[in-house]
């Protein structure tokens, strides 16, 4: 009989190979279960989807294809609890077993595609009716296991008991502690299981030598300071993984991995632990680029040395061109700096941070030439809290230019320019700034790396800077009030926040995120004029109101529109955040802010033109990559500021806020 099968299939090709199409194009169509997951989870499973395009079958390779999907598609069932579970496929309306399933096959053109119809009946959810754990488990272990009878019998969930057990014990110090696979029973008339843990905890053990490979370049003696892992402590999975972990954050290992030895290896109750490193390259180079309509396009490099001295520290040596092409600067200017970081400066969580910097920014508001040199000790309080104080040093010179009256000025003309009646005059100031930053952060969106993209947890960020002013050329006229000398505090606080839609079972994790920000600053101890122009608040640009031009929101200097700065400013604005597809996203957005020459916000007299205030609103596509999101965004202000153009486009990497 099977080789008068034979004989029948190899007729039938030869008679059908002239309308046979090979490969055979099909499409396929999964009933839904009413689980998006499980839905999900048989697709991921099944060939005959993954497979459909990128490598086509034959027809009898098709049926061969459908038949081993079936198995697939019942494990699946059952390890989301449903062991009762019956899974058809037909191809062109036949079954699988039916003899004129090939004929069918082989005498189909190539188009239209054949379709494949994936039925799935769940049958019951199995539930666990009774769970048996055996051997010698201390109170919390068992609180870990946290698996009780009724709970669904999913796979994943069961398995995972186990494993968090096994880890609770070994946290406990028993660290070859083993946890079997668990043995199921099914029930023949009911849909239950009973489920059986054997658990063998073995002996207590402690931490023995701890020992470091890979090392080339990097100091045996710093990695060893650097250890939060000690000889005698009691065995823990967990601390064995901070260290890890903690090495990794320094930033000069490229990779960081854990050797244990064999239990019949161990001796004396101490399990010696091993450290194998992998340096990363000395030196690397990063390359920025930015752009936004007000400030132009800006960009970069940056070279860094990961590992200057032996001890981790790290040199970031950074030149960038900034202010090209906006519609707010004057001409090109440029942003030079070198940073060097020496962590665990007295203990570990503490680090010391030396700076210099070169600036000269032209902007409409003011030109800025700086020298820059500061130093700032940081320490990591938690994983969410950090803290640094600094002690930084200015010296700047600043031109502003403003109208001020002519001598012949006649109070029954306008004042205008066309009259004579206004006369520019240039303001030169030079100023020493002694500073002393304090900062307090708090961030527990989990993320290290501030381009990656938030969806959850919040950011604040507080700071007061007690300030010196010394200025060398103080003058009188409009500006009138500035002296040689000022002291004033810097008050500066600033709020986020991200919502993930999720969390009301809306949309999948990560996809739909409403984001919210809030700024707040003040300058107390001084009046407007007596700060340095660079030292005052404006209003506008992506990081306070978009649409507006960079530092077209507040007050202005006389008979101009162009920004003097002020003593407060508040700001705040939400975005809604959509993925689309893999790697695109939208995001549509909206900022109000007001910024005001002296104490009391929204307080103040407004005028017209309203200057001290703005709200904008706009849209904006994203690219996800695997350094963070690229972000171009078009926004439009409620209401168009003779100093503000009619729209302002921002172009760069990581999200606004």
């Amino acid at each position: 009989m099977r080789l008068k099968t034979i004989l029948l299939v190899m007729a039938c090709l030869g008679a059908r190979a002239a309308l046979a199409a090979d490969p055979q194009p099909y499409s396929v169509k999964f009933d839904p279960t009413g689980n998006k997951e499980l839905d999900s989870s048989l697709k991921a499973s099944s060939q005959l989807e993954s497979l459909r395009s990128s490598a086509p079958a034959g027809p009898f390779a098709l049926i061969g294809r459908a038949q081993s999907d079936i198995e697939r598609m019942q494990t699946v069932l059952e390890s989301f609890g449903f062991y009762r579970r019956e899974v058809s496929v037909t191809i062109a309306g036949h079954a699988l077993d039916d003899p004129e399933l090939a004929n069918t096959l082989l005498a189909m053109p190539k188009s239209p595609a054949v379709p494949v119809q994936v039925k799935i009946q769940t049958g019951p959810l199995y539930h666990l009716r009774k769970v048996t754990l055996e051997g010698d488990v201390s109170a919390r272990a068992r609180a870990a296991f946290a698996l009780d009878s009724g709970a669904p019998a999913i796979a994943s969930q069961v398995l995972a008991a186990g494993q968090r057990l096994q880890d609770a014990m070994q946290e406990e110090g028993h660290a070859f502690a083993k946890v079997d696979e668990p043995i199921a029973f099914e029930d023949a008339h009911e849909p239950v299981l009973d489920v059986t843990y054997k658990a063998t905890a073995g002996a207590v053990y402690k931490v023995g030598d701890i020992h470091i490979e890979g090392l080339r370049r990097m100091h045996l003696a710093f990695v060893e300071r650097r250890l939060t892992l000690h000889p005698g402590e009691l065995y823990s999975p967990s601390r064995i993984e901070h260290a890890r972990t903690d090495l990794l954050s320094l930033g000069t290992f490229s990779g960081v991995s854990v050797r244990l030895p064999k239990e019949e290896d161990v001796k004396d109750g101490r399990v010696p632990v091993t450290f194998e490193v992998s340096e990363r390259k000395r030196h690397a180079v990063s390359f920025m680029a930015a752009y936004s309509s007000d400030l132009g396009g800006s960009g970069g490099t940056t070279w860094t040395d990961r590992n200057v001295f032996g001890n981790a520290e790290q040199l970031a040596v950074t030149t960038n061109l900034i202010n090209a092409g906006g519609s707010d600067t004057t001409q090109l200017g440029y942003q030079v700096g070198a940073l060097l970081t020496k962590p665990d400066f007295l203990r570990n969580d503490q680090s010391l941070q030396y700076s210099v910097g070169l600036l000269k920014q032209d902007l409409e508001a003011y030109d800025q030439d700086a020298v820059t040199a500061g130093i700032t000790l940081n320490r990591t309080l938690s994983t969410r809290w950090k803290a640094s104080i600094g002690l930084t040093l200015e010296q700047e010179e600043i031109v502003q230019e403003q109208g001020v009256l002519n001598s012949n000025y006649n109070p029954n003309l306008p004042v205008s320019s066309a009259n004579a009646q206004i006369v520019p005059e240039q303001i030169n100031n030079h100023y020493t700034l002694l500073a002393i930053p304090i900062t307090l952060k708090f961030d527990s969106t989990g993320l290290s790396n501030p381009l990656d993209d938030p969806t959850h947890g919040v950011r604040v960020t507080g700071s007061i800077t007690p300030t010196e002013s010394f200025n060398s050329t103080a003058n009188s006229g409009a500006e009138g009030g500035r002296t040689p000398h000022a002291t004033f505090l810097i008050l500066q606080g600033s709020f986020s926040t991200y919502l993930d839609l999720k969390q009301f079972g809306w949309t999948p994790e990560g996809r739909s995120v409403i984001a919210f920000r809030a700024l707040a600053a003040r300058a107390v101890g001084a009046s407007q004029f007596a700060l340095p122009p660079d030292q005052r608040f404006y209003g506008g640009g992506s990081a306070t109101v978009r649409g507006y031009a960079y530092q077209s929101i507040g007050p202005v200097l006389p008979y101009t529109t162009t920004a003097a700065g002020g003593i407060e400013l508040a700001a705040a604005g939400v975005e809604f955040r959509q993925r689309l597809w893999t790697n695109f996203g939208m995001a549509l957005f909206a900022d109000a802010g007001a910024v005001t020459p002296t104490s009391g916000l929204f307080e103040a007299s407004f005028h017209t033109p309203r200057y001290d205030e703005g709200a904008g609103f706009g849209a904006g596509i994203r690219y996800y990559t695997p350094i963070g999101p690229v972000r171009v965004d078009l926004a439009f202000p409620v209401e168009r500021l003779t100093n503000s153009g009619s729209f302002q486009v921002y172009v760069g990497l990581g999200q606004a806020f």
